[in-house]
Formats: structure tokens, sequence, C-alpha cells
């Protein structure tokens, strides 16, 4: 379908030189180049977006979006400290900064592009996956592991040259242990949600040892917040989707165990280790007071969810889990860089 905004801008019957176009919302404005697009040119053009939107797709963007908020804050961590935040933002390598959002970015959409690689055929039996460019058939799966391949590549490269090894080997780790490990074992067997978990654990990891150059203990209580917070997130993801799941033959725990009782315990056990675990920061002296009460507050509530889904083990529980757990990790990002002692 040719985009709204090409529509009368060539080979369509347009005139004039105002470049408004009518629509049944009002007036679009078209680009001056975009007039002047033959009817041939502007056919292809509109073949060309639609494809570029399902290779975007492929990147799944909102959870790169994660991923490279928690590799700033750890980035963040790694930054030398200063007397104050103008001192801060003045000793901050930026040039190292966006080499690391670059190529932790990268690597993070390479690495999705090839576990919907990996896992077409699973997409293509589950409702909520089957609408994704490669199951519905609007990119070839040669085409999507190209893809994958080349971000992965250019990913690692950019960390490599442009920050340092370690935090190259670090992503390459990451990819390695999410499509070798986790993905396999989705169809195998529910503990594929603790390893995965590991991967997911590493961006902070990577930002840390992008800035300072080496992994401390401060970078490890960064990746162990994360980790932790992964398992009321995915188990809520699991339970309501847990037919879907069990169409492609993903052995997620509400799955293999459908009356919910085992999915509920494991988010209470880890969210029991999250509370005291995200308190760390402040013991450590990595962040101050209002971020240890904020913390403590936020553990509170987050886990009043768990403890909501465990005695009440509906579809409605799980997504209340899933929102604050979609919540809680910018608001517990936002209290650690609000509040860092000698800022």
């Amino acid at each position: 379908m040719r985009p709204k905004a090409l529509e009368g801008c060539c080979g369509t019957g347009y005139k004039g030189t105002t470049g408004k176009l009518r629509s049944g919302r009002g007036k679009i404005s078209v680009p001056e180049h975009l007039q002047q697009l033959t009817g041939e040119e502007c056919k292809q053009l509109g073949s060309i977006l639609p494809k570029v939107r399902d290779y975007i797709a492929l990147t799944k963007p909102r959870i790169t979006w994660l991923i490279l908020m928690s590799t700033g804050i750890g980035y963040y961590f790694g930054a030398p400290r200063a007397a104050s935040w103008i001192g801060f933002l003045a000793g901050i390598a930026y040039w190292g900064l966006l080499h690391t959002i670059v190529g932790t970015g990268l690597i993070a959409s390479g690495t999705a592009a090839l576990n919907q690689w990996f896992e077409r055929e699973a997409d293509g039996k589950m409702r909520r996956t089957a609408a994704r460019p490669l199951p519905s058939g609007r990119i070839s799966a040669n085409g999507a592991m190209a893809f994958g391949v080349a971000l992965s590549v250019a990913g690692f490269v950019e960390l490599w040259l442009g920050v340092n090894l370690l935090a190259a080997l670090i992503g390459a780790f990451t990819l390695a242990s999410y499509l070798f490990l986790y993905t396999p074992l989705k169809q195998r067997t529910w503990w594929s949600t603790t390893i995965g978990a590991i991967p997911g654990a590493m961006p902070p990891i990577i930002g840390y040892a992008a800035a300072a150059g080496v992994v401390t203990r401060e970078a490890l209580v960064l990746g162990a917040i994360l980790f932790l917070w992964q398992f009321p997130h995915f188990y809520a993801i699991a339970w309501m989707y847990r037919d879907d799941y069990a169409r492609a033959g993903i052995r997620m725990l509400p799955v293999v165990e459908p009356d919910g009782r085992s999915t509920a315990r494991q988010i209470c056990i880890y969210m029991a280790a999250l509370v005291p675990v995200s308190l760390v920061p402040g013991i450590l002296g990595m962040s101050g007071r209002i971020y240890f009460v904020g913390a403590l507050l936020l553990g509170i509530w987050f886990a009043r969810s768990a403890v909501r889904v465990a005695m009440e083990r509906t579809t409605i529980r799980a997504r209340q889990v899933l929102v604050t757990s979609v919540l809680y990790l910018p608001l517990i990002y936002g209290l650690m860089l609000l509040d860092r002692p000698g800022l």
C-alpha cells in the first residue's frame, strides 16, 4: 500500500505548488523533492518503506531501549567520580559513551533479529507473534539472518575499536549465551528462563566495563538487580501467554505446571531476593539515603503485586506484575541517577 504522504505526489494527477494534499484528516505536507518523483519512482519508494519497517521490527526496538537504558546506568557508575555534577559531566568521555550505546544497540538488535530467525517456526504458531515479519513471510529467512549477523558483527567491532575489548567480549558472550543456550532450551525445559536471565543481566556490566575498563563488585550489583528483576517480569508474560507458548511447544513454567502455583512461587522467591539486593547500592556507597529509601518503597510496591498474583492466580494479576515491573526498572534507575554521593 502506498503511504498517504505519497498519494498524489507522483503519477496520480496531483497539481499545484503548495505541497499540500487533501486527506480524511485535513492537509498533509509533501516534501518538494517527493513532488518531482515519477509514478514508477513513487511506486518503488512505497514498496521500500514497509520493508524498512519490517527490518526495524526485527530489532525489537522497545526491548532494545530497555537494554540501552541499563547500559547507560552501567556507564554512569563506571565513569570517574567527581566532587560536583559539573566536574562529573566534564569528566565523562562522551565519544566513549556514544560508541558504547551504538555498539550495544547493534549487538542487541542483531541478537533480536537472529533470535527471531531461530524461532520463526515457533513464532508462526503463536497468535501474538504470527504477524512478525518472518512468520508472515514479509522478510525472507536468509535476509533476516544476514541482517542479524551484520548488526552483531558491527556491534562487536564498534565496542572493540570504539571502547575496549572487555566490553566487546561481554557483548559477544551475551549474544552467544542468548542464542545458543537460552533459545534452544526454551523448547526443552522451563529452566531456560534462568539461563536467559544471565545474558539479560549483562547490559549494565557492558556499560560499566566500557567506562571503567574493568568489572568490579559495583558492576556485578547492577547486573544482579537486573538479573532478579527479569523473573517476575518474564514469568508474568509466560503466565499471560501460556496457551500461545503451549501451541509452539515452548516449555515455559506455566505450560509445564498449568495451575500456576509454581509460577507464582517463583515470582515471590525472586521478588524476595530483589528487594534486599536493590538496597546494596546504598550500602556500598554507590547511591545515597534517598535512593535507599526510594528503592525500599519501590520494592514493597513491586512485592505487593507479586503477593497478589500468588493469592489470586489470574491473567489480570499477572498483567499487574508485568506493568509494575516495566515501571519499576526506570524508576529505580532514576533514583540511582539522582542520588549519587558527592554529586
